[in-house]
């Protein structure tokens, strides 16, 4: 039987001015939840074996919120993982929460945010988070008054760095102003890439670029010419689009997420993906054509 990738096969990379280094490859439990990321998940008894395979492969760096669930996936990380690797690294993002029908509501008051980091430190039985994302809604948002709530909660130590999610490169600097931001986490993959630019400024600062729905979110990417590069390879679609995001920009960090052991492992084997040139081209130019 073939041994699955470890997570370190897709190099290591530091986020900045904080000691933190991770694999590359990390894990998003967003999909440990249930059906849009709501309720309890159809099958907890493989939800908390991916988690502990994850770790066993490798994985020291967890993408999460509060607000998956809500609370739903915080508390199956601590129940499966507690006490944790010591190397293991929490990255959780703040600025959401959830209603009883599951809509999303977005919520920058500094009350919230503040009960928001509380209620992360409380349901995965930590003392500081070691990062926690600022998110935002929308471009044109003011970013000044949050920001300076998370630059407080980090003075309380009750989060140990900043990053920010769902930022323009305007708000952005209008963060670092206040405070250092650590990592960008926003949507990008093999088909949605306007953040190139974003990418290439933050490889040249040392941060790290976390794309969310790295494999098209909740309508997963589908491209014949993926497939063709796919089949020509012998793996799989998934396996070759976080493929090209790792060789994408040396900063890039990848959290996809799955419910499924057999996904997890394809999802770590992206680390041994080589791409030839013609493969390189046809992938590189699948944007253009969405």
């Amino acid at each position: 039987m073939t041994q699955p990738t470890p997570a370190s096969a897709a190099g290591r990379y530091t986020f900045p001015g904080t000691g933190l280094t991770v694999n590359r490859i990390g894990f998003g439990a967003m999909q440990l939840a249930g059906p849009g990321v709501f309720g309890e998940p159809a099958d907890p008894a493989e939800c908390a074996a991916v988690l502990k395979e994850a770790i066993a492969l490798g994985v020291d760096h967890i993408d999460t919120s509060d607000f998956y669930g809500p609370h739903v996936v915080n508390r199956i990380l601590r129940e499966t993982l507690h006490p944790y690797p010591d190397d293991l690294v929490f990255v959780s993002k703040v600025g959401a929460k959830r209603d009883d029908k599951g809509a999303w509501i977005h919520d920058l008051s500094a009350d919230f945010l503040r009960q928001s980091v509380l209620d992360n430190l409380e349901r995965l039985s930590i003392d500081q988070v070691p990062i926690v994302n600022l998110r935002m809604g929308h471009a044109g948002e003011d970013i000044v008054a949050p920001m300076k709530v998370m630059r407080r909660l980090k003075d309380d130590g009750l989060i140990g760095h900043i990053g920010v999610s769902t930022v323009s490169m305007e708000q952005l600097r209008a963060a670092q102003a206040i405070a250092p931001v650590v990592c960008v986490q926003n949507h990008y993959n093999l088909v949605h890439r306007e953040d190139d630019a974003m990418i290439d400024a933050l490889a040249e600062e040392g941060i790290p670029y976390v794309p969310y729905f790295p494999l098209g979110g909740f309508a997963p990417i589908h491209s014949e010419g993926l497939s063709d590069v796919a089949r020509d390879l012998g793996r799989s679609v998934q396996t070759v689009a976080l493929a090209w995001l790792l060789q994408r920009s040396p900063n890039m960090l990848l959290i996809p997420g799955t419910s499924k052991r057999a996904h997890l492992r394809d999802n770590i084997a992206a680390g041994t993906v080589e791409f030839d040139a013609a493969s390189l081209k046809k992938l590189n130019g699948l944007a253009a054509l969405v």
